[in-house]
């Protein structure tokens, strides 16, 4: 069966660990998986990616960005999502439309609605089945980057706590807004745990 879900969560909330493992056991499992990611996944996508997060990049117009997540989404959803899903697979994709209306929409002011506009013409009003939110206190995620010395450090992980407080608390409120289809994990436990969670509840929406 095709699947769409998608992987939310502020910087260091260890969603791009968890789905890395959550792949590998839906392959065990005999499922066909596509793994992605945004901004990203194809090789134009990729390319705007690297002009969002350049850390050179800091005077960037707000509606310059959110403008340039949509133009990576699109291109994303027509070289790669929507293939896979037309093929029966079950994409994995790290991060999508809830992080631009969490980071633009809300963090950035320009507002949820209208980020959302953005979106609706850009991707064709294409929804996740399925949105997983790795939920964390800013501190913490951030505090956790700062420990790890292999990730990268983008433009985005140099905004103040006062943006990601704003990126986590949009978050929430889209998981309220959209209950039908967001599952919060509480990202402050123990990897063991968050995966554990993070499969339930991806094992229940495939109904096993």
């Amino acid at each position: 069966m095709s699947l769409f879900i998608t992987f939310e969560g502020g910087e260091g909330s260890g969603k791009s660990t968890a789905l890395k493992k959550i792949n590998e056991l839906l392959i065990e499992k005999g499922y066909q998986t596509v793994l992605t990611r945004e901004p990203g996944g194809t090789p134009i996508s990729e390319e705007i990616r690297n002009v969002i997060l350049d850390k050179k990049n800091t005077d960037m117009d707000r509606l310059t960005e959110a403008l340039l997540y949509a133009a990576s989404r699109r291109q994303h959803l027509v070289q790669k999502v929507w293939p896979a899903l037309k093929e029966g697979k079950i994409v994995l994709c790290d991060r999508y439309l809830d992080s631009s209306l969490a980071y633009q929409g809300g963090a950035r002011g320009i507002g949820i609605d209208k980020v959302l506009d953005i979106n609706m013409f850009a991707t064709e009003g294409t929804f996740p089945d399925m949105t997983l939110l790795f939920d964390i206190k800013p501190e913490i995620g951030l505090a956790r980057i700062a420990a790890n010395a292999g990730r990268e450090v983008n433009r985005l992980d140099l905004e103040k706590m006062s943006f990601h407080e704003g990126v986590r608390k949009t978050f929430l409120e889209l998981a309220e807004r959209y209950p039908e289809r967001y599952v919060v994990i509480d990202a402050s436990k123990s990897p063991e745990e968050v995966l554990h969670d993070a499969m339930d509840a991806i094992l229940a929406k495939l109904g096993k």
